[in-house]
């Protein structure tokens, strides 16, 4: 299974068009097209186009769904669409897109999760309908349009990173959850040191693009400096750090405290034997001060 790309885009056209308008998929313009975004130079009347959103999102859960199947190694790991966590916040009104745990069921406890997947994920290419040959044909990438894919989308951005933080501080059964967030178009400039934070905090532990190849001509961003986001070119790529994700034993901590409180904590600590129960103790520490 390869990763996205202009036929993944393709796909979702011949999926959608056996029960959606061509109205529900593209916009019109003056001139009679039927075109995914409005172009760039295009200064004609508009029109909001709301139908479409959540047939893209259904659409590219499943194929993140389908790849993540298809890469993780651990045999006993399940994937499930729309789980609800309760304990760490994810309820029924805002379930998680993507979650890899231990059980194959909708409602899961904190301990039988993996890892937390949100997909922000869109149309990337720009794509005229022909009604008369029943044919998308793919004019531009998205420099060439006005649409904000993915990543590029500043309120998407920060509606993952609102749902991220939500969850990670929600409970204590969360601090042990690795959570991704996962794109197919670049991290806009503005949120790449937002992105490395975000890592460097534990928050969340990155913002993936699965996308090697948007632009039609020339090349974006590979990742940031502390790889708060990364764009995988294969799937081996993707495969590696996936399974990564499981084979560390992540935790979050966070706090304010003064300089004093956290020397005795330390002190305190470091009178177990080994790094691990020293890192253990002083979590466990931290937690209850």
């Amino acid at each position: 299974m390869r990763l996205w790309n202009k036929q993944q885009e393709k796909l979702f056209f011949t999926n959608s068009k056996s029960f959606a308008s061509p109205e529900q998929l593209f916009y019109k313009t003056d001139d009679g097209r039927y075109l995914t975004y409005w172009p760039k130079l295009y200064r004609g009347k508009k029109s909001t186009l709301q139908a479409r959103n959540s047939l893209i999102g259904n659409f590219t859960e499943k194929w993140v769904s389908d790849l993540f199947k298809n890469l993780i190694e651990d045999e006993e790991l399940c994937i499930v669409q729309q789980a609800r966590v309760p304990s760490v916040g994810i309820t029924s009104k805002s379930p998680a897109d993507i979650v890899v745990a231990t059980e194959n069921k909708k409602i899961l406890k904190a301990s039988q999760v993996k890892l937390i997947c949100e997909v922000k994920m869109s149309l990337v290419w720009n794509w005229q309908y022909d009604p008369v040959l029943d044919r998308v044909t793919e004019v531009g990438d998205f420099r060439t349009h006005q649409g904000k894919p993915s990543f590029t989308r500043s309120d998407s951005i920060l509606k993952a990173i609102g749902k991220c933080i939500d969850i990670r501080v929600s409970n204590l059964e969360s601090t042990k959850i690795p959570i991704i967030v996962v794109g197919n178009a670049p991290l806009s400039n503005g949120f790449s040191k937002k992105a490395d934070y975000l890592k460097h905090a534990g928050l969340i532990q990155g913002f993936w693009s699965l996308n090697p190849f948007p632009l039609n001509h020339g090349n974006t961003r590979k990742t940031t400096p502390k790889g708060g986001f990364i764009r995988f070119d294969n799937t081996d790529e993707l495969k590696i750090h996936l399974n990564r994700l499981f084979d560390q034993d992540l935790n979050f901590f966070s706090g304010m405290q003064s300089p004093n409180s956290l020397g005795k904590l330390i002190e305190i600590a470091n009178q177990e034997k080994t790094y691990e129960e020293k890192g253990l103790k002083f979590l466990n520490l931290l937690k209850r001060s």
